[in-house]
């Protein structure tokens, strides 16, 4: 690990300040960024702790009502709280799911809602600075490729990259439409769910439509009471916790008394450089009965254009049977513990 200056600050003038000096970063949990800073893979020159940070009028580390009715996430609360907040598990338990399924109850109690966003690939290429990689050093190559791509996208990939995002929370964020809301000195801005993770095109290196500078305060998510009755969660993965999506599903339905789709939300995970989700799929489902066949010709728009590299062929039909069995189980009613290895209750001290 590279030296690098650590520092402090409650005030978000110094903050944002550091942020916009050169390559500092700020570090919350830090699940990620120290494992990245150990392996080499990023060097920042100063670490900001922003656990302390206060900005008026916001609290970063609560989950609470916005002012539209719908969901507050604060940058700073845990992944765990949040997961286990009364307001998510009965209004969002789609969200709450998803954050579960995530890697184990110790890294849930430290990783952030903000740096959960953060997240960066977990390709074997990426993190092994002994070999190329387009992502951590532009224009050297992605021999993932050609090499060994099990993990890899097969969704919205370019000649540049095939990595995935790991995250299970973007997976359900993005379903629910959420808006990230960020900082920075020159003021405020807010980014739609749908605009903050990038696909690789030429520039697999950034990750996202942050500015240089730029902070994320929260997170909002709009009401969403009508998909409360059925929605599911579902990862696949080579064991039952703390291991990547091989492909994992968001789902989420408004049905009428008689079983008929009125609205429907899919997101997938695993299979792209960002979450991934066609609305003209969903589109496509409404007025349609609840039911399989309606199910399998929606997985098929969502997959359109998929491609395998080798090694991940088999996620070309595992993705679609998750998307169906995903919409089966929302229709069927939402369980909480859809999809994630569920702590006993009150397992996020």
């Amino acid at each position: 690990m590279n030296p690098f200056i650590f520092t402090q600050s409650k005030d978000l003038d110094g903050v944002l300040a550091a942020l916009s000096a050169g390559e500092a970063r700020p570090i919350a949990g830090g699940t990620n960024l120290l494992d990245l800073m150990k392996e080499g893979v990023m060097r920042p020159s100063q670490l900001v702790d922003i656990n302390g940070l206060k900005i008026e009028g916001l609290d970063l580390d609560k989950v609470e009502i916005g002012d539209d009715g719908g969901l507050l996430l604060g940058a700073l609360a845990r992944n765990a709280d949040t997961a286990y907040d009364p307001l998510v598990r009965e209004r969002y338990p789609l969200l709450s799911s998803a954050i579960l399924a995530g890697a184990s109850p110790q890294l849930r109690n430290m990783a952030s809602n903000g740096g959960n966003l953060m997240q960066r690939t977990r390709c074997v290429y990426f993190y092994d600075v002994g070999t190329a990689c387009n992502k951590r050093e532009p224009g050297t190559g992605c021999p993932a490729k050609d090499g060994v791509n099990r993990q890899h996208a097969i969704l919205g990939t370019s000649e540049s990259c095939i990595a995935t995002h790991p995250s299970d929370m973007c997976v359900a964020l993005r379903a629910l439409d959420a808006t990230v809301h960020v900082q920075s000195s020159s003021g405020k801005r807010q980014i739609p769910f749908a605009d903050f993770h990038r696909l690789p095109e030429d520039r697999p290196e950034i990750d996202n439509t942050l500015q240089p500078g730029e902070l994320i305060t929260h997170i909002t998510v709009p009401q969403a009471e009508r998909f409360m009755a059925h929605s599911a969660y579902i990862k696949v993965r080579d064991r039952l916790s703390y291991a990547f999506a091989l492909v994992s599903v968001a789902a989420a339905l408004d049905l009428d008394a008689g079983g008929t789709i009125k609205a429907a939300r899919i997101a997938l995970g695993g299979v792209a450089h960002k979450p991934w989700r066609v609305e003209a799929a969903e589109a496509q489902l409404v007025g349609k009965a609840a039911g399989e066949q309606a199910f399998a010709a929606a997985a098929d728009a969502i997959l359109q254009g998929a491609r395998g590299y080798g090694h991940n062929d088999f996620k070309l039909t595992l993705a679609k049977n998750a998307i169906v069995q995903a919409l089966t189980s929302a229709a069927r009613g939402t369980d909480i513990a859809s999809g994630s290895d569920r702590a006993p209750e009150g397992d996020n001290a």
